[in-house]
């Protein structure tokens, strides 16, 4: 799964790395949520472009936006199949730049988080899928969805999926999508291999998507810990369920 994630490094590095035409000055995010604008690469009109696109899909089919549970991540065993994914993993493949993500496991009756990167302090991309949902006056919203796969050996002691990062060398091959044919791709379609990520537990001040700062990836110290373990856990506050969409199984916002 994938609920929270980070942006820290220069556009300018980024910008090298995916190759995109746009030069834009965006600041670093170090907590983005759900339904919030993110950075993506498409592949247009022969070239990478960077696009703005809300975190959280929306299938084209899709009759009142308001009753559908967006769709924040897409289980890559079965995007060829389910309706809101089969199109865009043929037609409308792209990736999210990032610099880790966040994780939550429960331990001690409270859950814990971890901020999880590369182990070589490298940016990474996601692999993603766009969907443009067009409202009955004509409006248009531009989601996206990270897809996710099986966790390795060492991921899964945080949670059993992690999203799919596609290696530097494959970004063309996975949004080139002018063959309308997503059989080739698949085989990327894999978690980070074993050893190739690191993680580090991180003060639950993440928690709150307001907090947007740096100190939210610094390793907790031992007294800030002890501190959070002494704090009485919160009660669990009833809330008005969610629309839940016909197909979903994806994971849906939290």
């Amino acid at each position: 799964m994938c609920g929270r994630f980070v942006i820290t490094s220069p556009p300018a590095a980024l910008r090298q790395l995916f190759g995109y035409a746009e030069q834009p000055n965006f600041p670093p995010r170090h907590n983005i949520a759900p339904t919030q604008p993110i950075p993506v690469v498409i592949l247009e009109h022969g070239g990478r472009h960077f696009r703005l696109m809300r975190w959280g899909l929306v299938p084209a089919w899709v009759k009142d936006f308001s009753q559908f549970t967006l769709l924040i991540n897409a289980r890559a065993e079965t995007v060829q199949q389910k309706p809101a994914f089969k199109n865009a993993v043929t037609r409308r493949r792209c990736l999210i730049p990032a610099d880790g993500y966040y994780e939550w496991r429960e331990a001690g009756g409270r859950k814990r988080a971890y901020f999880i990167h590369r182990r070589d302090g490298k940016p990474v991309g996601f692999a993603a899928l766009a969907e443009t949902w067009i409202g009955p006056n004509g409006e248009e919203v531009d989601g996206v969805a990270i897809v996710t796969a099986p966790a390795s050996r060492d991921l899964a002691a945080l949670h059993h999926r992690v999203p799919v990062t596609i290696a530097p060398e494959n970004f063309e091959r996975w949004l080139d999508c002018r063959a309308n044919d997503a059989e080739a791709v698949m085989a990327l379609l894999t978690g980070p291999g074993e050893g190739e990520f690191t993680w580090h537990e991180v003060s639950t001040r993440v928690n709150r998507v307001a907090n947007d700062d740096a100190q939210l990836m610094l390793p907790i110290t031992a007294e800030e810990s002890a501190a959070e373990e002494a704090r009485p856990a919160k009660k669990a506050v009833s809330r008005k369920t969610t629309p839940v969409a016909p197909d979903d199984g994806q994971v849906s916002l939290f």
